[in-house]
């Protein structure tokens, strides 16, 4: 299916299906060999200990690579539709794009990096990944009602603005209860100390993480 796409649409459906793969078989393989309890644990808390360590590492370095291939595209994308629309400064498209790898970069010191072994690294990485992927979408929404209606219809550009506006609200109280958890851990349970900042940060962190994957969803039909 993936190769009968035009242009280089193949690029976010491989980006998209890669991603997902990504979090549900490391979390099936965390859930099977007992490491997690299956009620929403961290995305992160799915790759901790081996084997699905292993898996996550590779699997999430990957999607991080092609991200930054399909970023690239939309930012080669961007400029060649401006040469005859002119409705953003190749400044920002290229602020963009420099915003959207620093994410990237974010995702690949979070799969090098396992939360158990070096908390702190891994957390600057999840901090730098999350925040600038969110900046990158709701820019990239922005660009979108700019290139409309040539470019982009304005049902795209709502869908793509509401997913950046959930992200957004997610991503913030994602940190603020992460922030309040006084211990790293991923064996959690419900009742314990702590338990409920866990649960509700988890909960941000899959919206914000599957709102990247819907995000880039949208870019197959331009990409084309």
């Amino acid at each position: 299916m993936l190769c009968c796409m035009p242009g280089v649409a193949f690029v976010p459906a491989l980006l998209v299906s890669w991603s997902s793969a990504a979090f549900i078989i490391s979390y099936v393989m965390a859930v099977l060999a007992g490491h997690i309890e299956p009620l929403v644990p961290y995305i992160s808390d799915t790759g901790t200990k081996p084997p699905e360590s292993g898996v996550f590492g590779f699997m999430i370095n990957i999607s991080a690579l092609l991200a930054s291939i399909t970023m690239y595209i939309r930012y080669l994308l961007i400029e060649k539709q401006n040469e005859t629309s002119h409705f953003v400064r190749s400044s920002c498209n290229m602020f963009t794009l420099c915003i959207g790898l620093m994410g990237c970069t974010g995702m690949g010191i979070v799969a090098t990096f396992q939360e158990l072994a070096v908390p702190s690294v891994h957390d600057i990485g999840a901090l730098v990944a999350f925040g600038s992927g969110v900046i990158y979408i709701t820019l990239q929404s922005i660009i979108s009602y700019k290139s409309c209606p040539r470019w982009n219809t304005y049902f795209v550009c709502h869908i793509r603005m509401a997913i950046s506006v959930i992200s957004c609200f997610a991503f913030i109280p994602m940190i603020v209860f992460a922030s309040k958890i006084s211990m790293t851990k991923i064996d959690w349970t419900p009742g314990e100390k702590d338990y409920t900042y866990h649960f509700m940060s988890a909960i941000c962190e899959w919206t914000v993480a599957f709102g990247f994957i819907f995000f880039f969803l949208t870019f197959i039909r331009d990409f084309q």
